[in-house]
């Protein structure tokens, strides 16, 4: 199709046009996946207090029913994104999928179940140590730790210098991660630690193996969804057609350099996707 609705901005790159093309000629066997964080939600100092943008919900319930499926994968307990975005119970959310902790946790819409994995025991052992060894290196000032179940949070967002702060921990809070066979996963102002093997990477292809999709649209904002651009690419390598779209550029410039669409931020992203589904429609 040749011609698109004038609020859907276009992507940059030729690839980025081809996914959207094929998206719009087949959104039956096409899955829209969206980090949560950042991208559906704005970013908060306190991540307990994070919500939905309001325009959200309303979007994804006009979106979901036209194509194959709506997933949104994130690094919060299922539960928690499902609660926060306030996903459960929405006639057009009837298949939406939630995939948490990096894709360990799936929670279908149509059951409204958990599905979840036994907890890694390096991330009792690090939430057992975590408190005495950010003093011990003199870090506990303007650091907090979020207890997340199945990973652990060091922010460092309301340090006096979140970056210096940020870059002071990485090495040290690696080293005791891999001492209980965990993993750093960084974000913007915030380091993570959880267990290894699963990424939105991994949890991207595996929902789109899943559904046997044909095209694919990603959105995030963050360093833990490079991985699941990886995936995207690796799909487009294979002649696969896919979308990558980044939520604010400001932050991690790493993500919006590989993006096919750089938006301004959810309220953006909310605009894009209620446009999306008004173009599917036609």
């Amino acid at each position: 199709m040749g011609s698109h609705p004038h609020d859907l901005p276009m992507p940059v790159t030729a690839a980025g046009r081809e996914g959207l093309e094929a998206l719009l000629r087949a959104p039956r066997r096409s899955v829209v996946a969206l980090d949560f964080d950042g991208t559906l939600a704005e970013i908060v100092p306190d991540p307990d207090q994070a919500r939905a943008h309001p325009g959200a919900v309303p979007a994804l319930s006009a979106l979901a029913p036209e194509v194959d499926s709506v997933a949104v994968i994130t690094g919060r307990p299922a539960g928690v994104a499902v609660r926060y975005g306030g996903f459960a119970g929405v006639p057009g959310l009837e298949h939406l999928v939630v995939l948490g902790h990096y894709g360990a946790e799936r929670w279908d819409a149509v059951t409204g179940i958990v599905h979840a994995p036994a907890e890694h025991p390096g991330v009792a052992a690090v939430r057992a140590e975590l408190p005495g060894f950010l003093e011990s290196i003199g870090a506990w000032r303007g650091t907090w730790i979020e207890e997340k179940g199945r990973a652990l949070a060091v922010h460092t967002r309301r340090a006096d210098d979140p970056a210096a702060a940020f870059a002071a921990l990485r090495e040290p809070l690696a080293e005791l991660a891999a001492r209980h066979g965990l993993m750093v996963e960084p974000g913007r102002a915030v380091l993570e630690l959880r267990p290894p093997g699963m990424d939105k990477g991994v949890a991207l292809t595996e929902f789109v193996a899943e559904r046997d999709a044909e095209a694919v649209l990603y959105a995030g904002d963050d360093l833990g969804d490079l991985a699941a651009y990886s995936a995207v690419e690796k799909r487009r390598a294979d002649g696969l057609p896919g979308l990558l779209v980044a939520s604010g550029s400001v932050e991690v410039p790493e993500l919006a350099a590989r993006a096919d669409l750089v938006l301004g931020g959810p309220a953006e992203v909310v605009g894009f996707l209620a446009a999306l589904a008004g173009a599917i429609r036609g």
